[in-house]
């Protein structure tokens, strides 16, 4: 077997800084070493052109390296002052709006130029869309305790209690959120300090990750932009629970934010891995009530801490409105046929394109028999008629119900993040619809699944960005295709 060629530029675990001069899909920046042997690519993610950083070497190859970010040590030029606590979560909260448009417009459209093979894309833009909310967008933020905190002026790791998020490039230590993030509440996250004063008044300690004990490990919350609720969840192992006070806490809550919070919730999670919801944990109502109300595009939806719900509600309005549309352009090809919404989670798209669209069958398909619940007791609760959801495998589909064949002429399509297996993809194509919206919240896999798309004979119709995340370097597409 031949000797791989090692790297003669960086090795694995070094730490360099680097000059970040441009900027890829997915937030990654990239910057050159350039020396008598030549030059050099490296990836850093979360970093912008002009930027100074200090970075990690997490994986080095012949011909480039990829980095994770410790620190950025300059800033580029592009960026302006903040009132804001910056947390790694909202890396480009710096970077003017039109600035970060402008990047995600360009890395997403040569995506689709590289993996998807369609060089001229641009032909099919449609639109831009912004989010409504700039700022304190989010309606959920997962806050993590730790044993370890980091003082900046020793440079070093410090036994603390700390409330917040992850340092930067470690997962051992955390920082404390003291005032708002510009990302999500403003009264909750600038009171954040006060509950973590309360919580280690208690002399319970929080999470210590190399060690894996510890007592206080997340404290999650949900808001609803309808009633501007605040639904809590304290997230703890069993260990040191009898000398925990919750009822305590959760009046503590109250005197804190009023009738904002709608309930708190408490979750025991003795596992090791770093997840907010055990899978045998127990969780128990400790105040209040365990669901708040949504409301998108005049719907109603009930949300639990468990459920998967958009994250920045109203731009997924714009997202949602942008779907129906082009699901509804042709009004007169879908009227007394069949849509399908695959991978339809809580039914909303299904629901939403059900209350536009009076002559149409709507027909959500989703593996995950859990959601397809949540999507019938929500279609029950907004009275909606005209769509039907299934707990099925997209391949099983028509096999199970026949008297769908040959009637579904459009097809929704919002995977998950890994897109759509290329077997499941041929099943879908096998379908025979004539019309495919296809959301995704990935473009490179969405990229990916355009060339397969393109050989079964749709064409990309239009291309419309949605801007979910600012701050950050996701962003959702909406794809129309056509036969």
């Amino acid at each position: 077997m031949p000797r791989r060629e090692r790297n003669k530029f960086v090795k694995r675990g070094e730490v360099i800084e680097l000059l970040i001069e441009d900027y890829a899909f997915g937030g990654k920046g990239i910057g050159r070493i350039r020396n008598e042997l030549g030059e050099f690519i490296v990836f850093v993610p979360n970093t912008l052109p002009g930027q100074l950083v200090k970075a990690r070497v997490a994986k080095s190859q012949k011909k480039y390296a990829e980095c994770k970010l410790l620190e950025v040590i300059k800033d580029s030029d592009d960026e302006i002052a903040i009132n804001y606590q910056q947390i790694p979560g909202a890396p480009y909260i710096k970077l003017p709006l039109e600035k970060q448009h402008e990047y995600k417009y360009t890395s997403t459209l040569s995506l689709f130029k590289k993996i998807g093979k369609v060089a001229n894309i641009e032909d099919y833009f449609d639109e831009f869309i912004s989010s409504p909310n700039v700022f304190h967008y989010r309606n959920k933020m997962e806050y993590s305790f730790s044993a370890i905190g980091f003082d900046k002026e020793l440079n070093s790791d410090v036994d603390e209690f700390t409330l917040g998020f992850k340092k930067r490039g470690t997962w051992w230590m955390g920082e404390n959120l003291d005032q708002d993030s510009g990302l999500f509440d403003a009264e909750l996250e600038n009171n954040l300090k006060n509950i973590r004063a309360y919580l280690q008044k208690t002399g319970l300690p929080p999470w210590h990750a190399p060690r894996k004990e510890g007592f206080f490990r997340y404290f999650v919350v949900r808001k609803s932009y309808k009633t501007n609720e605040l639904l809590c969840n304290l997230v703890t192992t069993s260990d040191g629970l009898d000398s925990f006070d919750l009822n305590a806490f959760s009046k503590y809550l109250v005197d804190l934010f009023g009738n904002r919070i709608a309930g708190l919730l408490h979750t025991i999670n003795d596992e090791i891995g770093d997840r907010t919801i055990a899978t045998d944990g127990s969780i128990k109502l400790v105040y209040g009530k365990s669901k708040i109300v949504e409301e998108l595009l005049g719907l109603n939806f009930e949300i639990s801490m468990k459920s998967f719900f958009q994250t920045n509600p109203k731009s997924a309005e714009k997202l949602y409105t942008k779907v129906i549309d082009y699901a509804l352009e042709n009004k007169e090809a879908i009227d007394n046929t069949v849509v399908m919404d695959l991978f339809c989670g809580t039914g909303t798209i299904g629901q939403i394109l059900a209350s536009k669209s009076n002559n149409t069958k709507i027909v959500g398909v989703d593996i995950v028999a859990s959601a397809i619940k949540d999507a019938k007791e929500n279609a029950k609760r907004n009275n909606i008629s005209g769509v039907e959801f299934f707990a099925a495998d997209v391949g099983k589909f028509l096999t199970e119900h026949p008297q769908y064949k040959n009637k579904i002429r459009t097809i929704i399509l919002d995977p998950a993040r890994a897109g759509i297996a290329p077997k499941t993809l041929k099943k879908i194509i096998n379908l025979k619809a004539e019309r495919m919206v296809y959301v995704s919240c990935n473009p490179a896999t969405q990229a990916r699944d355009t060339e397969q798309l393109m050989e079964a004979g749709y064409n990309i119709k239009k291309i419309s960005l949605v801007d979910q995340f600012p701050h950050t370097s996701h962003i959702e597409t909406v794809v129309l295709f056509e036969k």
